[in-house]
């Protein structure tokens, strides 16, 4: 039996610093008011010039060289985005395979949204344990300063750029082994947080219309509500379908959405606080990118050893969900 281990995680973070006085003089809202209702106080923007690909290459490559794995024993590359460079084609996932030298490997895109790191990891570890492929790079990306309407109070307090990424090997060593990863969906949900045009769903009759709905939009009560009960019963249903107890998780890394539904679920969960790991602070939500890049914060500050059991957690547009019970693989720091 092959088995799915998680070797590597590295991540990338634009320069560029929107804090929260700055959005004061953005739109209608402040340091407060954003601090008590999601704990963001800043989040970071790409460069003018810096597209979604660029980021996720550089946490590519840095997952790359921290794996020990040489790139021509890269067959697969799966990026998860809803910010791609282009929405149409080709994907995101086949412009950064190409910037960072590999070779003719099998390279798409995936739009689960916030949940999109999970939904890729899941198929990565589908593929290794079918014998299809034995080394897939997951790439997390988000350039979400580009459908994010700096008018709106409502989400652009909420939304930051930047990028992670995961080496995913195979192995035999069933200790090292990927434990399980659970993903679901309900699409009558999905007026609840979308950009409702550029696509075959769009009228295409008034251009007005037609860019204002190229931004994200949410109902942020309906969310919040939703999103708290459906990710406490998810991680609920995999640790107690694996046998798992709450304080045999070493580091919950919940998508960084909120900091509100994160206390919740962690508070159902009976979770210490130094089990919990949190960046929303200063990340904002990158989406797809939120959990790799909250992986690799506890990596480089020595936290993440090499044996310790991660708890992914997410939920996002579609609406989406996962959850993943993931031992870390590599060599720590």
């Amino acid at each position: 039996m092959m088995y799915a281990a998680f070797r590597s995680i590295g991540a990338y973070v634009p320069s560029k610093v929107l804090t929260n006085s700055d959005l004061e003089a953005m739109v209608d809202t402040s340091d407060e008011w954003i601090t008590k209702r999601t704990g963001i106080k800043e989040r970071h923007i790409a460069a003018e010039n810096e597209t979604t690909s660029d980021m996720g290459a550089k946490a590519a490559e840095l997952a790359i060289k921290r794996s020990g794995i040489a790139k021509h024993e890269i067959d697969m590359l799966i990026c998860a985005t809803i910010s791609p460079d282009y929405f149409c084609m080709p994907s995101t996932a086949t412009i950064i395979a190409t910037k960072l030298g590999l070779d003719k490997v099998t390279a798409f895109d995936i739009s689960a949204a916030c949940t999109g790191f999970i939904y890729a990891l899941s198929v990565a570890k589908a593929f290794i344990e079918s014998g299809m492929k034995k080394n897939v790079l997951v790439v997390g990306a988000e350039r979400l300063s580009s459908i994010t309407d700096y008018t709106d109070r409502g989400t652009c307090i909420l939304f930051g750029d930047g990028a992670g990424a995961a080496l995913i090997s195979a192995t035999e060593d069933k200790n090292e082994a990927i434990i399980d990863i659970h993903t679901g969906s309900d699409g009558s949900f999905a007026d609840l947080l979308m950009t409702p045009n550029g696509g075959s769903g769009s009228l295409h009759d008034n251009p007005e219309r037609e860019a204002a709905g190229c931004f994200m939009q949410m109902k942020g009560n309906e969310t919040f509500k939703i999103a708290v009960r459906t990710l406490t019963s998810d991680v609920v249903e995999i640790l107690e379908q694996n046998n798992i107890a709450s304080s045999d998780v070493k580091h919950f890394v919940p998508h960084q959405a909120n900091y509100r539904i994160i206390k919740a679920v962690g508070d159902a969960l009976n979770l210490a606080d130094e089990q919990v790991v949190l960046t929303v602070e200063k990340y904002g939500n990158t989406s797809g990118a939120s959990i790799p890049m909250a992986i690799n914060d506890i990596y480089e500050s020595g936290r993440l050893q090499n044996g310790e059991l991660m708890l992914l957690d997410a939920f996002g547009g579609g609406l989406t969900w996962g959850s993943a019970l993931v031992p870390f693989a590599g060599k720590g720091k």
